[in-house]
């Protein structure tokens, strides 16, 4: 049985790498790869796929979202992909979840394929899916934060701790994680990155400004009404007299 499968990555680096591992498998033929939530809805109602590598983290519409949107009972065969080890991994192997951590294992990828084979060919409970989409709801609606992010660097995925991250920049859906004197570019809103970062810990000070907290030297008053906060790397920053939320806590204000 040959089973037509999709991959839906934002990052073009893993979906290169996932579809060069899936070339090795003589009875996966790919149909086609999405870069995006909302082509991956379109796709799959139009292609209907047997199996579909979907990425968890995504901008504007996560995968988490496409399931919503196609309807757990209606999507095919999934295999969720991350690059964030905060989700419960052991969790999903008890619930014969699939998934795959990035960078890609070939090991895994083997497992997970027989899983879906096996899902394909209606030797799983039929009711698997359903409970999967019900476990990832349950996780995602936990206070569980990243505790790295992923990076393309030449090529390569690197993983960055968020206790590094001096700040976070940005321009439009792309930032720039600022660490020690790197640089690193993610796509990634800023709302996102917020979504996945501890509150108690990052605090977004402007709209194209998120900062780590526990990197602010100082804070001076500027003018009408706002802020410069000052980094122990020495870099400035101005606070937005807007985010009003953040100038209480900064200021000791607000617990």
């Amino acid at each position: 049985m040959t089973l037509r499968a999709l991959v839906v990555d934002d990052e073009l680096l893993a979906r290169k790498a996932l579809l060069r591992l899936l070339k090795n498998e003589s009875d996966i033929n790919v149909i086609g790869q999405c870069s995006d939530g909302e082509a991956a809805v379109e796709t799959i109602r139009r292609t209907k796929p047997d199996l579909v590598f979907l990425d968890v983290q995504m901008p504007e519409m996560d995968g988490f979202r496409v399931v919503e949107t196609i309807g757990a009972d209606q999507m095919p065969v999934t295999i969720f992909v991350t690059a964030y080890d905060k989700y419960a991994l052991e969790a999903f192997d008890a619930n014969a979840v699939d998934y795959l951590l990035k960078p890609f294992a070939p090991d895994r990828l083997a497992r997970a394929l027989r899983r879906a084979r096996d899902r394909c060919l209606g030797r799983q409970d039929k009711d698997a899916a359903q409970r999967l989409f019900s476990l990832l709801d349950r996780t995602r609606s936990q206070t569980d934060y990243a505790q790295r992010l992923a990076v393309s660097v030449r090529g390569r995925i690197l993983f960055v701790s968020v206790v590094e991250i001096d700040w976070i920049s940005a321009e439009g859906n792309y930032a720039t994680l600022h660490v020690a004197r790197k640089t690193y570019d993610v796509r990634e809103t800023m709302q996102a990155l917020m979504d996945k970062l501890d509150p108690r810990d990052f605090v977004r000070i402007h709209r194209s400004s998120i900062v780590n907290v526990h990197r602010i030297r100082e804070i001076r008053p500027w003018c009408q009404g706002s802020h410069i906060v000052l980094l122990q790397s020495g870099e400035e920053l101005r606070m937005s007299r807007y985010q009003q939320e953040a100038v209480e806590r900064l200021l000791g204000n607000r617990a």
